[in-house]
């Protein structure tokens, strides 16, 4: 009985103190808020220490903390999905809503991992949400077994 006790009362002051550990200071948070960064956005290279407009020119804007009307998405623009041999897979257009359209027709497109996704048919669209990286815009056909870049017009 009375090691149940024990091991209740141990349990509930390592709660107490494990979660005060989870909290981010308010130093911090006005930090992320002044720079438009999230926590998860900052591991993926949104500087702190720079303004909201120097981070969304890197593609690194919380869209819930942007109320701009000027922010725009990195994914905006007109897209070409290229074959190894040159041939046109798909013109892709997003808007600054990251609203999708794959040959004439609307998609719909989900933020994963740093990225946006999209699929027509059985063709995976991915582009990598940092624009600093250079060549992991890329399609997969899972039913041909095919795949190739896609470049930014």
């Amino acid at each position: 009985m009375c090691t149940k006790r024990v091991v209740i009362c141990l349990s509930l002051v390592s709660m107490l103190f494990t979660s005060t550990t989870w909290a981010i200071n308010k130093d911090y948070r006005h930090k992320l808020e002044q720079s438009g960064c999230t926590q998860v956005s900052e591991a993926q290279g949104c500087d702190i220490n720079k303004s909201k407009a120097e981070n969304a020119k890197a593609g690194f804007v919380n869209e819930s903390s942007d109320t701009t009307a000027s922010a725009t998405s990195p994914y905006a623009g007109k897209w070409l999905a290229l074959s190894d041999s040159g041939d046109t897979v798909a013109n892709i257009s997003i808007d600054k809503n990251d609203k999708v359209i794959v040959n004439g027709k609307s998609v719909h497109a989900t933020k994963t991992d740093g990225g946006l996704q999209f699929k027509q048919g059985m063709v995976i669209y991915t582009l990598q949400g940092d624009r600093r990286v250079k060549g992991e815009d890329v399609w997969r056909d899972t039913d041909a077994g095919t795949q190739g870049k896609i470049f930014k017009k």
